[in-house]
């Protein structure tokens, strides 16, 4: 704790938990710059490809499935090799299904490397990991919904550009049906690129790499297994099973939005391929501010109030994106879409951010356990969104019914509560590290 950065010097390189923190953020836009980049080309794969409506389900459902499984592992993992190691080893293997995809001769073939690409999805536990051990209690919230939000930017970029980079394989006479192929081996180069910067330029913590300390017979939190008993201990604590629900009702919801919102703008309001991907980037590209807006605000609100008011916050911002959402669903023409899209995506956002505010707080000796399970409620809810329309068998009744269900969710967030002996543990540790570094600036 004593090590660990009080406050958030975004123009400095200098200090281990801020090379953490843009390398983190970097590393995770690539990767979600990767994972998306197939939704906007959705269109055009559906075309070439003769797809159904059930077989662009399925390909929608097997983009966020495999995420699940990894984020699960991905956080115990952490806790074990350390975040260095884990991320540089997914950016590399996530390359190969995204190069995999540009050369997909059909369904069947698109649709392995798309559950395949999925398993990229699980950059957000280890970017949220490696903040949190980065940063103190005061700031946590901060740091780890800015370097999320900043990374699921790639989300919304992706939206936007790949549809200009289609547009410029063609205009420089790459046909139709190659052109995407060739957009998607952007993100393919990226990857084993941005893998290199992350090897070089970070460490697990701010005393070291996590190999290199336990050689020195330094403890890390986990145990040298590193993690299984945090998997267990994380399963075992009720409140990480309400923020897994919550974590579903947003970053679900987000997920499931990026992957549909092109395809729906063009089918329900007939825009053209470059209009709706800039429709549907906006949405994403909210992350850039909105997710550190909702970490921010409850670390503000928590300095004042306590760490109760975190769970509350998350409440009014789950309910507000419930609204929000059915309103979207309602929405008769393009200019209201898009007006409550943002409107939704920004209380989406920020609840994204706010849960994961509250995330090192739930049991530190378990954290990657913890960030796991959570992060995986997040696909869960992608899936069953996913589910839910090829049950509706339409895409705005899917949105309507998916309004009701995140506003009804907001419970869950209620019922987060700690007890007077885990609140005060919390606050020693707050006032411990502020007051160490407050002594070593003086």
């Amino acid at each position: 704790m004593t090590d660990k950065a009080t406050r958030i010097d975004l123009f400095s390189l200098r200090t281990a938990p801020m090379r953490a923190f843009h390398l983190t953020w970097m590393a995770f836009f690539v990767c979600f710059f990767a994972w998306f980049a197939c939704a906007p080309l959705m269109p055009l794969i559906k075309r070439e490809f003769g797809l159904s409506v059930d077989q662009v389900a399925n390909i929608n459902i097997a983009a966020v499935a495999v995420t699940i499984l990894v984020r699960l592992v991905i956080g115990p993992m952490c806790d074990r090799y350390g975040p260095r190691k884990v991320y540089s080893g997914l950016l590399l293997l996530g390359a190969l299904p995204v190069l995999g995809a540009a050369l997909s001769t059909g369904y069947e073939s698109f649709l392995w490397c798309r559950l395949a690409i999925g398993a990229i999805g699980a950059s957000f536990v280890i970017t949220q990991y490696h903040t949190s051990v980065m940063f103190a209690p005061n700031v946590v919230g901060t740091a780890n919904a800015t370097s999320a939000g900043w990374g699921n930017a790639g989300a919304g970029a992706a939206q936007a550009l790949i549809p200009l980079l289609v547009a410029a394989a063609i205009a420089i006479g790459v046909g139709e049906a190659s052109a995407w192929r060739v957009a998607l081996v952007v993100p393919g180069i990226a990857m084993p690129v941005m893998a290199w910067f992350y090897w070089r330029y970070t460490q697990d913590c701010p005393q070291g790499n996590f190999a290199d300390l336990r050689a020195r017979g330094i403890e890390i939190d986990g145990g040298k297994k590193g993690g299984w008993a945090s998997f267990r201990a994380a399963c075992a604590n009720y409140r990480v099973w309400m923020l897994f629900v919550t974590y579903a009702a947003c970053f679900g919801v987000e997920v499931f939005i990026h992957n549909i919102a092109a395809i729906y703008y063009v089918d329900h309001f007939q825009l053209s391929l470059k209009a709706a991907g800039i429709a549907a980037g906006s949405f994403g590209l909210l992350a850039l501010f909105a997710r550190a807006l909702g970490g921010w605000l409850s670390d503000k609100v928590a300095a004042r109030r306590g760490l109760d008011i975190r769970s509350t916050l998350l409440f009014v911002l789950i309910a507000g994106e419930g609204i929000g959402l059915y309103w979207f669903a309602h929405a008769e023409s393009v200019a209201l879409a898009v007006v409550a899209m943002l409107i939704f995506g920004l209380f989406t956002h920020m609840a994204c951010g706010a849960t994961y505010a509250l995330v090192p707080f739930i049991d530190r000796k378990a954290l990657g356990g913890v960030a796991g399970v959570i992060g995986a409620g997040g696909n869960v809810g992608a899936v069953a969104a996913g589910f839910l329309m090829k049950g509706l068998g339409g895409v705005q009744q899917t949105l309507s019914m998916l309004g009701l269900l995140v506003a009804l969710s907001a419970l869950c967030a209620l019922a987060v509560r700690f007890s007077p002996e885990h609140k005060a543990r919390e606050a020693a540790l707050r006032d411990r590290a502020l007051g160490i570094n407050n002594s070593i600036a003086n």
